[in-house]
């Protein structure tokens, strides 16, 4: 099978993407969400960490070079300012102790008093430091600044270092960083997004041809048949419904031939019947020979009729549930002869040999007698229906203990082989030229099973063929 649509938004792609999708975007967004913040922390807390680490040092090491015997801050101030080795990173700014600027590392005093909220926090603390993150009123840049109070050596506030460094640079790792893992994420998402995609078509395609095919199927047209491309369940769901047109055409095919084969053998009977009823309306009065056989086809043939219809009644109450059965304990062996005695004459006519080895006794069983005697009556209609003249046709009835045996057989044109198995389906008919509705051996054998029994087939063709009904008895 050729994918020809690949992104089609609707049916189980449309849920796939909404719902896996969805799933994996959200949790996607999630994940680089947490990493960004994750990367903002970590750069900002290492920033901080660096300046105030910075400090504390700056701070013990301006007390230690003031001079503590003439302790000049200014002096001591300008030559650490001077002395100031990381001025192309951030920006050193010495205070008095009222926080106005004396020195910075830049050479460059602010022409207006700065907001320094660290200065203040850092005269607040215990430990001397305070720290801020803000927007540079004259740059309008985004700092980070923390505050060391500068001592002598006897613990005396003489002022404070602050160090200011931009965040520029940072903001700008973080956003680097942020970028390369959103577009991780969304290489992710497109990739997941493509080979799903791909692999629900791989799946939706093929489902939709088998939709296609079913629909051309249910239509009537049971030669199609779907290409199978996948040795997978898509490739065992092509195969089904390529068994199931199969088997619908078969069962169509039979069907048709079993209305032609009813309507052929409604057709028969009829015309013999208009044909002898018109032939005794215009005979002559007296002509009693003629009288008499047109009266006795009339009768065989009502009588084909009425098996006919019954038969077709049977199969059609059994296909409801609606069929229904008196069961009483009967004398199987009374019901076998008077079906034996409604073919004895039928026998001499059609110059058949009709054996019937009839036992002394059988024990009695628990049947339908009437549905019993429609059984052997459908068997030895097809036994005589399939032998041509000079054959033999014999029936046998046999105790075997807790089962009774019945044996009708014959040494008709037999069934082939490939028709044996399925001989017992209903509406299947092995030989289209011989008379009968094909539905006879269905109803027996559906008989036999509700009676607890069965039927079996054996045949040869060009030989025979032998039915065996085994039935229980009835229990003591």
């Amino acid at each position: 099978m050729k994918i020809k649509q690949v992104f089609i938004f609707k049916g189980i792609t449309r849920r796939w993407v909404f719902n896996s999708m969805g799933i994996i975007i959200a949790i996607l967004g999630i994940v680089w969400i947490a990493f960004a913040f994750a990367v903002h922390s970590y750069y900002y807390n290492t920033v901080q960490s660096y300046l105030t680490t910075e400090a504390r040092v700056c701070a013990t090491q301006f007390t230690r070079d003031l001079d503590p015997q003439t302790p000049d801050f200014y002096t001591t101030a300008k030559d650490f300012v001077d002395g100031f080795s990381d001025k192309d990173n951030m920006e050193l700014l010495i205070l008095n102790k009222k926080g106005d600027i004396l020195l910075t590392s830049s050479d460059f005093l602010p022409d207006h008093k700065l907001s320094m909220p660290d200065f203040a926090q850092a005269n607040a603390s215990s430990q001397g430091i305070g720290n801020w993150m803000g927007v540079n009123a004259s740059t309008g840049e985004k700092v980070m600044a923390v505050t060391s109070i500068l001592r002598d050596t006897q613990g005396k506030v003489l002022g404070a270092a602050r160090y200011v460094v931009s965040l520029s640079q940072v903001d700008w790792q973080i956003a680097l960083f942020s970028l390369i893992s959103g577009v991780v994420c969304l290489s992710i998402i497109l990739f997941v997004l493509f080979s799903g995609m791909y692999f629900i078509n791989s799946i939706v395609v093929p489902v939709r041809e088998v939709t296609a095919m079913a629909g051309r199927i249910a239509s009537g047209d049971y030669n199609a048949r779907i290409g199978k491309s996948y040795d997978d369940e898509i490739g065992e769901l092509c195969d089904t419904i390529n068994n199931l047109a199969g088997e619908l055409g078969t069962a169509d095919r039979i069907k048709n031939d079993f209305i032609s084969s009813v309507s052929h053998e409604l057709r028969t009977p009829l015309t013999a019947i208009k044909g002898w009823s018109e032939t005794i309306l215009g005979c002559k009065p007296g002509d009693q020979d003629t009288l008499q056989k047109g009266m006795r086809v009339i009768i065989e043939e009502t009588g084909r009729l009425s098996n006919m219809v019954e038969d077709l009644l049977d199969f059609s109450r059994m296909q409801s549930g609606r069929f229904r059965m008196a069961i009483d304990k009967i004398d199987i062996l009374a019901e076998l002869g008077e079906a034996v005695l409604m073919f004895s004459d039928r026998a001499h006519r059609e110059g058949l040999t009709f054996v019937y080895n009839e036992p002394s006794s059988l024990p009695p069983l628990m049947g339908d007698r009437n549905r019993l005697r429609q059984v052997f009556v459908n068997i030895l209609d097809n036994a005589f229906k399939y032998s041509e003249a000079g054959g033999i046709v014999k029936v046998e009835a046999l105790n075997n203990g807790d089962h009774i045996r019945i044996i009708i057989s014959d040494t008709g044109c037999g069934i082939p082989l490939r028709d044996l198995p399925r001989v017992k389906q209903k509406f299947y008919k092995g030989n289209l030229t011989r008379r009968g509705s094909g539905i006879g051996l269905a109803v027996a054998d559906e008989i036999v099973c509700l009676h607890g029994g069965t039927l079996e087939i054996a045949s040869e063709e060009n030989k025979g063929t032998a039915v065996t009904i085994t039935l229980p008895t009835a229990s003591k």
